[in-house]
C-alpha cells in the first residue's frame, strides 16, 4: 500500500488550520468582561419639575440590601437585570435601566415616580401621591412639596385631590402662592395660600381651574390695592361670585 505523503500532508496542515482557527475564535471571542472587575458605578437620576424621593447614595443603599451592588465584582458575574429588578422592589422607582460600558464601568438610568401631594390626614395617616394617583409610602423627602390635610379618604385624595394639585404643580403663580389644601368633613375644599392671612374657600374639587382664575383676578385687581389682609375669608364657591368675609 502506498501512502500519499502530500495528500496526507495537506490533510494534517488542513487540521491543525482548523484547530488555530478554532482556538482563535474562542480567545478573541472571550469577553473581556471576564479578565475584568467593575471599577466605577455611574448612578443617574433623570431630572424632574418637583422634588424626589431618592439619591445616588438611596439607589447605592437599595442594591447593597439585595446584594446586587457590583463595584469591584467581576464582570462576568454581575446581572444587570438582578440589578434592575432589585431597584424596581422600590416604590419610589419608576423605571430603570443598567448595563455595561467599555473598562468595566456599570451605568445605571434611573426614573423615580414624582410626588405632587403629601397627605395628612386627621386620623394620623400620612402618605404621599404621585402624578398618576398612586399611593407612596411616608419618608423623608427633600424639599417642599404641596400638604393636604383634613378629612382625606385614600380615594377622595387618588381621585379629587390628584388633578388638583397637578394643575397647581404646572401653573407657576399657584405652585408658588399654595401652601395647603384643607379638607373639611363634608368633602369640600380650602386653600391656603403662602402671601395673605385669608384663606380662599373653593367648595366642591370641581372647575378648580375656572375658581383659581378668578381668584388670580381679584388679586390683581381687588386685593393689589385694598390690601391682602383686608379679608380672612374669600369664597368663590359659585360661578361669577366672589364672596369675601371682612377681617374683624
Amino acid at each position: 500500500m502506498t501512502v500519499n505523503w502530500k495528500k496526507t500532508a495537506i490533510v494534517l496542515l488542513d487540521i491543525v488550520i482548523a484547530a488555530y482557527l478554532l482556538l482563535a475564535i474562542t480567545v478573541f471571542n472571550e469577553p473581556e468582561e471576564k479578565a475584568t472587575v467593575c471599577t466605577e458605578v455611574n448612578i443617574n437620576i433623570a431630572e424632574q419639575q418637583q422634588v424626589g424621593f431618592l439619591t445616588p447614595t438611596d439607589v447605592k443603599q437599595l442594591l447593597e440590601k439585595q446584594r446586587q451592588y457590583p463595584l469591584a465584582q467581576p464582570m462576568q458575574f454581575v446581572s444587570t437585570r438582578s440589578m434592575e429588578e432589585a431597584l424596581l422592589q422600590s416604590p419610589f422607582v419608576d423605571r430603570v435601566e443598567c448595563f455595561k460600558t467599555q473598562n468595566g464601568h456599570i451605568s445605571i438610568n434611573l426614573t423615580q415616580r414624582q410626588p405632587v401631594l403629601h397627605v395628612m390626614t386627621n386620623k394620623g395617616e400620612q402618605y404621599y401621591i404621585d402624578t398618576r394617583g398612586d399611593i407612596l409610602p411616608h419618608t423623608r423627602l427633600a424639599g417642599s412639596l404641596l400638604v393636604a390635610t383634613g378629612n382625606i379618604s385614600h380615594s377622595y385624595a387618588q381621585k379629587r385631590l390628584t388633578p388638583i394639585a397637578i394643575e397647581i404643580m404646572q401653573d407657576r403663580f399657584w405652585q408658588d402662592q399654595t401652601e395647603q389644601l384643607n379638607i373639611l368633613p363634608d368633602g369640600t375644599l380650602e386653600l391656603v395660600p403662602r402671601v395673605g392671612d385669608h384663606v380662599i374657600y373653593l367648595g366642591q374639587p370641581t372647575d378648580i381651574s375656572r375658581k383659581l382664575e378668578r381668584v388670580r383676578k381679584f388679586y390683581k385687581y381687588g386685593l393689589s390695592h385694598t390690601g391682602w389682609d383686608r379679608y380672612e375669608r374669600i369664597n368663590v364657591e359659585f360661578d361669577n361670585q366672589i364672596i369675601c368675609k371682612k377681617r374683624s
